[in-house]
């Protein structure tokens, strides 16, 4: 069972917080979880793919418009959320705004040379752990580590 970090909602209002869905975009390769991260347009840290509900998609399916426009991904999601995750967008001027994102997690079948923002993202494949030092946001961090899309084996 993964445990759920407490939220921070950057000393915003309820009413204040807007809700967007991010990709955990993964792949197991020679037996070991690999974690695909996108810089950010603006600072350029290291991200998940992330953005907002789309009309007529899933939150798992907006999740994978994400992934394709970001990363270039084509991949297969999940629709059990892995959890929430709070962070502040900067959005230039104004305040920082207030965002919970749900992870789903999207398993990467291919990555594609050309996708809407490939000049503005650079994007790199990483193990969990050096996911998890890459990202900023603790529960996100959380998440990375404790996710694992592998088989169980069975006690015999």
């Amino acid at each position: 069972m993964i445990k759920q970090l407490p939220i921070s909602l950057h000393g915003a209002r309820k009413g204040d917080v807007r809700t967007q869905f991010a990709a955990l975009c993964y792949r197991i390769k020679r037996g070991k979880v690999q974690i695909l991260l996108v810089t950010s347009r603006g600072s350029k840290r290291w991200i998940v793919p992330k953005g907002w509900p789309m009309d007529g998609k899933t939150p798992a399916q907006s999740a994978q418009q994400e992934a394709w426009e970001e990363a270039g991904v084509t991949g297969k999601p999940d629709s059990t959320c892995l959890g929430v995750y709070s962070y502040a967008k900067d959005v230039g001027s104004m305040d920082d705004l207030p965002c919970l994102a749900m992870l789903y997690p999207i398993a990467v079948k291919s990555l594609a040379k050309k996708f809407p923002e490939r000049g503005q993202r650079r994007r790199r494949w990483v193990s969990r752990k050096r996911a998890a030092r890459m990202v900023q946001e603790a529960e996100l961090t959380r998440m990375i580590l404790d996710f694992d899309p592998r088989p169980r084996k069975s006690a015999a």
